[in-house]
């Protein structure tokens, strides 16, 4: 065994040991490796208690009224939420880090203080939260999947991660990433592939995509992952789940590990995931309330701002980015949310996507304007091979200081260009896909176009539940279909609606720069009109 090797099966070994005897699934009750959609397991194995599903069926937003309220004590919601968060790493394998010890005593602590004073400890009192890999917390270590990290433990807590205890929170995981969290699919050497357990064969996405599974299987009321092309977004849409990414500054990212350490020319964000838009609206009420101007050199000063979204919008629709078109799933539940808009009385538009192909390459050229160098050093000081899915960051060319100024100036016309046309279109948000697809087969995924746009641009993003699911009988690609090119061909040829029948089908809600509190209140209102759907697509 290489010596790489023996690191990482160490690493893994130690996850595993982390998880106590209570908490690993007995043999007899683990469901086979073939079976793929693992939702329902929890209701079903009788393994756990009534309350642990009580408790672990609740959104955030519940929960911190029945925190708050004295209904539930931290402890015993910290534990039902270890326990499924176990379960869900020993289906799925979405986890990296675990600090359950530290959990149990930041929850008694808590319940101490409460029943001391009958008060809660701020708005997120006694409320379990989900860290991606890359949010540092003190003594766990945080690898991004490279096995060089391996045994070097953070020595303080993130911004954010102070931010959140400070309101409340419980930190007991955090979750799987891919190798410098720079592919569109969680995998890398240390800890494996993560999987999607609404279908054990698909990927959940990334680079948040161990946070994304952990979420949809209800190991969490509400996690934070990070994004810099799509990487909230596309685990989101692959799960089925919420998540707001935010315009730069607006949420800390202080003190946090980067794949690509330097790199601005597009930012990396931070944001929150789960089952309801409620609790996204929750957390970033509260994180932006905490004035993290004060503690992150690079948040602005804007505090929270009550926004009410007019009844009626104009949106501009994306039906297709120009590169790859959208499966037949995602293509239908697009057209039957704007039939819908429009029956309320929206003003609809097509949005002109002739500068969607700029964006993408202006983004491509940011990710490997050094050579790959960072990403090769890393790996090479681990002496670890590339996975396969990270061959597109092997080879590129690096970029000189003056080309990379070329490249800054470019994407500020860019932005510059894009700004003027909003403003002459007049249009308060678009709704486009967030991927071609619904999910993918492993190692399928390779487009980003409908996502890395708005990193670009720096707008603010919602993904969201249509409360539509894919139908093998329904969404089938047209006899007529004519691809755009040989990768829209490929894409469209590995669509197999056996695999992805009955997963749910998201889409992107965007609005401008700085505008969460908008955005958020227009995906509300979006909501509301589709609300006639069989799954009510506010809360899952």
């Amino acid at each position: 065994m290489a010596t790489w090797e023996a690191k990482a099966a160490s690493k893994r070994n130690t996850l595993q040991q982390s998880i106590p005897l209570e908490w690993r699934i007995p043999k007899d009750l683990l469901p086979p490796p073939d079976l793929d959609n693992v939702m329902d397991w929890p209701e079903t194995s009788g393994w756990f208690t009534k309350e642990e599903l009580a408790i672990t069926d609740l959104t955030a937003e519940h929960l911190v009224r029945k925190l708050a309220g004295g209904a539930y004590t931290s402890e015993a919601v910290t534990r039902a939420f270890c326990k499924r968060a176990a379960a869900a790493h020993q289906l799925t394998n979405c986890l990296s880090e675990t600090c359950f010890d530290r959990a149990i005593a930041t929850a008694r602590a808590l319940d101490e203080h409460y029943q001391r004073t009958g008060k809660p400890i701020g708005p997120l009192h006694g409320l379990p939260i989900s860290l991606k890999d890359n949010f540092n917390l003190k003594g766990l270590d945080a690898t991004l999947g490279f096995v060089s990290h391996i045994g070097d433990p953070a020595k303080d807590d993130s911004t954010l991660a102070k931010i959140l205890q400070e309101a409340g929170a419980v930190f007991y995981v955090k979750t799987n990433v891919p190798t410098a969290m720079m592919i569109a699919e969680t995998i890398n050497n240390v800890f494996g592939r993560t999987t999607n357990p609404r279908n054990r064969r698909t990927t959940s996405g990334g680079s948040s995509g161990g946070e994304a599974s952990l979420i949809a299987f209800k190991g969490s009321p509400l996690g934070v992952g990070s994004d810099i092309g799509g990487s909230l977004r596309i685990p989101a849409a692959c799960t089925g789940i919420f998540t707001l990414r935010p315009s730069f500054g607006r949420f800390p990212t202080r003190d946090c590990r980067s794949g690509m350490a330097g790199q601005e020319g597009v930012n990396s964000v931070n944001g929150p995931m789960a089952r309801s838009l409620e609790d996204v609206q929750l957390y970033s009420r509260v994180v932006i309330d905490s004035q993290p101007w004060v503690r992150d050199a690079k948040c602005v000063p804007i505090p929270w701002r009550d926004v009410t979204a007019p009844r009626k919008l104009k949106i501009g629709v994306i039906w297709s980015d120009g590169i790859v078109q959208p499966t037949p799933p995602v293509a239908r539940a697009l057209r039957e949310t704007v039939n819908k808009l429009r029956a309320d009385g929206f003003e609809v538009v097509d949005w002109d996507v002739s500068d969607m192909g700029t964006a993408l390459a202006l983004i491509n050229r940011f990710f490997r304007a050094d050579n790959g160098v960072n990403i090769r050093g890393e790996l090479a000081r681990g002496e670890e091979p590339y996975v396969k899915e990270m061959v597109i960051h092997e080879v590129s060319e690096e970029v000189s200081v003056a080309d990379t100024w070329k490249l800054q100036a470019e994407r500020s016309a860019f932005q510059n260009a894009h700004l003027l046309k909003w403003q002459e279109t007049g249009v308060d948000a678009l709704l486009l896909p967030n991927m071609p697809y619904v999910t993918q087969k492993h190692s399928s995924t390779n487009h980003i176009g409908y996502t890395g746009m708005f990193n670009v641009l720096d707008y603010s993003c919602v993904t969201f539940p249509t409360g539509l699911t894919v139908d093998k009988s329904v969404d089938v690609l047209p006899a007529n279909f004519k691809p755009l090119n040989s990768n829209d061909e490929k894409i469209q040829s590995q669509y197999d609606a056996d695999v992805v029948h009955g997963m749910p089908i998201t889409l992107q809600l965007v609005g401008r720069r700085l505008e969460e509190e908008k955005v958020l209140s227009m995906t509300e209102r979006v909501l509301e009109v589709c609300s006639d759907t069989a799954t009510p697509p506010s809360r899952l």
